[in-house]
């Protein structure tokens, strides 16, 4: 499962993203996990989400994201929800590369048992068909 919380620069999307991540440490029996890209969350969320800053890894775009997942997921089978901080700070302001993202972690998350949240700093309005159906 996918889901995606969308909107522009102040509109709620961080809170919403802590809000999710605190309920899902407090209901699920697995690993949670939050990629952001700069430490951002590390006041605001449960001390026991793996909070993850991507930067210190290097990843700067969509092979090596969809690699650093995989490789998570690898090193740990406990895993049942990754939260992704600003997805378009890992790939640029590319929707159409982001659609192929998201579609890329339904179907890994189908296979693996996982749950996605990931938020994207744009326009709702301008959300691809392929976006749209994870909003």
């Amino acid at each position: 499962m996918v889901k995606v919380i969308m909107g522009l620069k102040g509109s709620g999307k961080t809170k919403q993203l802590v809000k999710n991540i605190n309920e899902a440490v407090q209901s699920e029996n697995g690993s949670v996990v939050c990629v952001e890209h700069g430490q951002k969350l590390t006041y605001d969320i449960d001390y026991r989400v793996r909070l993850i800053d991507a930067k210190d890894y290097g990843v700067n775009d969509i092979t090596m994201l969809k690699g650093f997942i995989s490789g998570l997921h690898a090193g740990n089978f406990d895993i049942t929800h990754v939260f992704i901080e600003s997805l378009y700070k890992f790939i640029g302001e590319n929707r159409t590369v982001g659609e192929e993202f998201l579609d890329w972690c339904a179907e890994f998350g189908k296979t693996n048992d996982m749950h996605f949240t990931i938020t994207i700093s744009d326009d709702v309005a301008l959300a691809t068909e392929g976006m749209k159906k994870y909003l």
